[in-house]
């Protein structure tokens, strides 16, 4: 390792269940944008789900196990960074209370959440990241996902890194702050509310006439994309790292 590689921090990618089957172009961009701020980025192979769907589904025993898996495979990086506002939110908010009252990991928890982050406001926060290697053009509007807006405060992060990009109009769609309708498990659970929601969301989209619909957690994009899909639009919907990071090789998610 060189002297200039040993003084960048060194940060583990929670790569995410979604992106990991899903979508891993998101990854990738991840690594991009992660490096382009100086950071020396690894991949621990131990890591698995976060243990959200089991948390919201009232299995604690299981959730904790995954958690504490969670936090040996992140040992010794001086930050975990998730592209995921839900699963990030899981890890820094959740972790430690699930912990809690538990002598032995309840620290440890606290320990991991405070090195925890969502990947833009990783970005902007904390490595002051203030312009992306990408060329974008195109209009775009943004989704504020539940998790990544109420719990961990990601709002104007992404919003100040596409103002950087000369080619990208920003239009904001009415209720960006509104939930999508995905929840994880609450549209398993209620197939039907969740469809409502999603219609209203799309019908905001639509009026807003963007190229691209972006958002910082892919469970919401899946779910207003295939709505969009179902209602014929031919708007694409894309992670926000991918379209900072200049990741635009494969077709938006709704389109191909």
């Amino acid at each position: 390792m060189t002297l200039e590689a040993s003084l960048r921090p060194r940060v583990g990618l929670f790569v995410t269940c979604l992106v990991d089957v899903f979508r891993p172009s998101v990854g990738f961009a991840a690594v991009k944008l992660l490096e382009a701020a100086g950071c020396a980025v690894e991949v621990p192979t131990l890591q698995t789900c976060c243990g959200q769907p089991a948390h919201n589904s009232g299995d604690h025993a299981t959730t904790k196990a995954i958690a504490l898996n969670t936090i040996k495979a992140f040992e010794g990086f001086d930050y975990i960074v998730a592209p995921s506002g839900s699963c990030a939110g899981m890890l820094k908010s959740h972790y430690p209370k699930l912990m809690a009252g538990d002598p032995g990991n309840e620290a440890k928890a606290r320990a991991f959440a405070a090195r925890v982050h969502e990947l833009i406001s990783f970005l902007t926060d904390v490595r002051g990241m203030t312009s992306v290697p990408s060329g974008y053009k195109g209009r775009v509007t943004y989704h504020d996902s539940c998790s990544g807006l109420r719990e961990l405060g990601v709002k104007q992060q992404p919003r100040a890194l596409l103002a950087s990009m000369p080619g990208v109009s920003l239009v904001e769609m009415a209720d960006n702050e509104i939930c999508c309708g995905f929840g994880g498990t609450f549209s398993v659970k209620y197939p039907d509310i969740s469809n409502a929601m999603v219609e209203k969301k799309t019908a905001n989209v639509t009026s807003a006439k963007p190229d691209l619909l972006l958002a910082g957690d892919l469970g919401c994009l899946m779910n207003m994309a295939g709505k969009l899909k179902r209602e014929g639009s031919e708007i694409g919907a894309r992670h926000v790292a991918e379209v900072l990071a200049g990741e635009l090789s494969s077709p938006p998610i709704g389109k191909g």
